[in-house]
């Protein structure tokens, strides 16, 4: 019997689980905290992965330990025929779980067909439950298509997820009523940390409303809350209420998971960054258009992930006069560097 080959681990014992698949930079908001410049400099069109390179990647990442794929943007429904590349990853072997992240403002027109083709859960972004605020955050008028989005999924038999960047100023006021929304929707509440990576040119230190904050918060409206516990390398802490409402934090930057990340990103043109907060990456559409094979693909991957050693939100978290990891002018000479580029 041959013997199965050993799944790479990096330089800090972590493994490669989870992988974060761009399917396009675009996106149909201007949320303040992730692309609030009037301008953006896209990937060119010829540059973005086709679907027979998306599937004949994510086969190879499945291949080193891959078992969960989260498709992202961007807007990931703005991509042309998404059920057909949700088809085909659904079917790879070893995958277990695939996952979109969405504004979902497009899900009642796309989700039928997405449900169909194999997508097993969704996450839809929801940071308050005010049109005007929506509208002050988002710069666009589409709440009400983003609350149908949601009811759709919940309709169509996804398990759904919430996420809500609290920013100080902003929503940190609606803590409790989203947490009383997600609960009526039967949906999952992940409150995330404001973050200083990609384009949040406009991130403050003061404007972080941590994870210790948002307990505090949810602890004076419903009493102590416990913690959950779940897979160690997931990013959200999560926590119980006394009535078993479950909530999660993603506290990436006053208490950042570094030690149990597990993931791999991959931009629409196939940049691979193995840290959200990484400057640099590897050029894997170069892998996919040149002469390599399935077998050294994988070889480079495992290679790749073996020598890894990025710690990057802790690193942040250890800076005395913290600033936005980029400023605009950089982002406008570096889109990778941007968060609706690398995917969140």
């Amino acid at each position: 019997m041959t013997e199965a080959p050993r799944l790479p681990t990096d330089r800090f014992s972590r493994p490669l689980r989870s992988l974060r698949l761009s399917v396009t930079d675009r996106c149909n908001l201007r949320c303040t905290y992730c692309m609030p410049e009037p301008d953006y400099e896209w990937l060119p069109r010829s540059d973005i992965l086709d679907f027979d390179e998306l599937e004949r990647l994510t086969r190879a990442f499945a291949s080193v330990g891959v078992d969960r794929v989260r498709l992202t943007g961007g807007e990931p429904l703005l991509r042309r025929d998404l059920p057909e590349l949700v088809d085909r990853l659904a079917k790879i072997e070893g995958i277990e779980e695939l996952a979109l992240t969405t504004n979902g403002i497009l899900l009642p027109a796309q989700g039928p067909a997405l449900r169909e083709a194999g997508l097993d859960r969704v996450t839809v972004s929801l940071d308050t439950l005010r049109a005007e605020r929506f509208q002050a955050i988002a710069q666009r008028d589409e709440h009400g298509r983003v609350l149908r989005g949601i009811e759709a999924a919940r309709e169509l038999g996804f398990p759904v997820k919430l996420n809500a960047v609290v920013v100080r100023g902003f929503n940190e006021d609606e803590i409790i009523p989203l947490l009383e929304y997600a609960r009526e929707q039967g949906a999952e509440l992940r409150f995330i940390e404001y973050m200083d990576v990609g384009g949040a040119t406009q991130w403050r230190s003061e404007q972080v409303v941590s994870q210790d904050e948002i307990l505090a918060t949810i602890e004076r409206c419903f009493g102590s809350v416990q913690p959950k516990v779940v897979r160690e390398s997931a990013p959200a802490t999560r926590f119980v209420l006394q009535d078993g409402t479950v909530f999660g934090v993603i506290a990436s930057t006053t208490k950042p998971f570094c030690a149990t990340c597990d993931r791999a990103r991959i931009t629409a043109d196939g940049t691979l960054l193995t840290c959200l907060y990484g400057r640099l990456g590897v050029d894997v559409r170069a892998w996919l258009r040149g002469p390599k094979t399935d077998e050294q693909i994988r070889e480079d991957l495992a290679r790749l992930w073996r020598e890894r050693r990025d710690r990057g939100a802790e690193q942040r978290l250890g800076i005395a006069e913290r600033a936005p990891l980029a400023k605009a002018e950089e982002l406008r000479g570096n889109p990778h560097l941007e968060m609706h580029t690398r995917g969140g």
